[in-house]
């Protein structure tokens, strides 16, 4: 079934210390949500925009994970798996108004033949009341990039979720701009690339292939791209997350924020860029919102 292109929805960032990340995304001028618990024991803290969010996980104490099966995803096994190969962006999930729907295509595309998954939790209004937010999930599948986790996240009581107190940031920002993933040869994914997003427009150019949708963007470049692009040092991985965008209304005012935190950031090119050793794992790069980002 041929559909809209979907939004991003959110990013996954595994962390060892979650309350640790929480206080370094607000020393980077973020607001940062309260912890919360998922039933199977992951735990988070969200960074929330006007129709997007990073989610900062890590795994709970007393976490009773399920593992992985024939056509079930264990969102709990790919996020502590992830955390034992490192910290960092895991998991692109992009938006869904019909989850069941998405997880028919997928499985039509050839990307995944995965069950979805529903779940509820508790969680609290800036007034400090309880409420409760529920979430479908479809699931897909790079067999190309297996360490990295897409889905689509449908939201069941988005009024008790979404909250313009928590979309209020000391450093401007107004959503995620864009996810960025390295590959030996971008091109290769550009068959799950387009069934995933449902965008079949890509734009391919010698450093890549990106997909524009209608919240952010999808980069998927190769290592020397992302060396020249974001200032990588070092060792690149291939075929994993490695940056994310995050767009904001004025650099200026996001540099003088990190600099008075001691943050160590450098412009390049057109975006303002935290290395992924001073960020739990993977870089972010800062850059004006009328290059993308928030909702549309």
């Amino acid at each position: 079934m041929v559909g809209q292109p979907r939004g991003i929805d959110h990013l996954v960032v595994t962390v060892r210390d979650l309350d640790a990340a929480g206080a370094f995304y607000e020393s980077l001028g973020f607001t940062v949500g309260a912890r919360n618990r998922h039933p199977w024991g992951t735990a988070n803290r969200i960074v929330q925009f006007d129709g997007s969010f990073i989610e900062l996980i890590t795994v709970g104490e007393g976490a009773a994970i399920a593992p992985h099966g024939e056509r079930t995803f264990s969102f709990g096994a790919f996020v502590r798996d992830s955390l034992a190969r490192g910290e960092g962006l895991t998991m692109l999930v992009l938006e869904s108004r019909d989850a069941p729907g998405d997880a028919l295509d997928f499985a039509a595309s050839g990307i995944g033949d995965f069950e979805t998954f529903f779940f509820e939790r508790h969680a609290r209004r800036p007034d400090g009341a309880e409420t409760t937010v529920a979430f479908t999930l479809a699931f897909a599948r790079d067999d190309r990039a297996p360490q990295c986790g897409f889905f689509v996240c449908q939201q069941h009581f988005p009024e008790n979720f979404w909250n313009p107190a928590f979309q209020r940031h000391a450093n401007g920002a107004r959503g995620v701009a864009a996810a960025v993933m390295t590959a030996d040869n971008p091109t290769d994914h550009h068959i799950f690339l387009s069934a995933f997003t449902g965008q079949r427009d890509l734009h391919a150019t010698s450093l890549g292939v990106s997909a524009e949708l209608p919240r952010g963007r999808l980069d998927i470049l190769s290592t020397d791209a992302f060396r020249s692009l974001y200032g990588a040092a070092g060792a690149v991985e291939e075929e994993v997350f490695v940056a994310y965008g995050i767009a904001v209304d004025d650099l200026a005012v996001v540099a003088e924020r990190l600099a008075r935190a001691g943050i160590a950031a450098r412009m390049i090119g057109p975006r303002l860029v935290v290395a992924a050793e001073d960020a739990y794992g993977v870089t972010i790069a800062f850059e004006t919102a009328a290059r993308g980002g928030g909702k549309t």
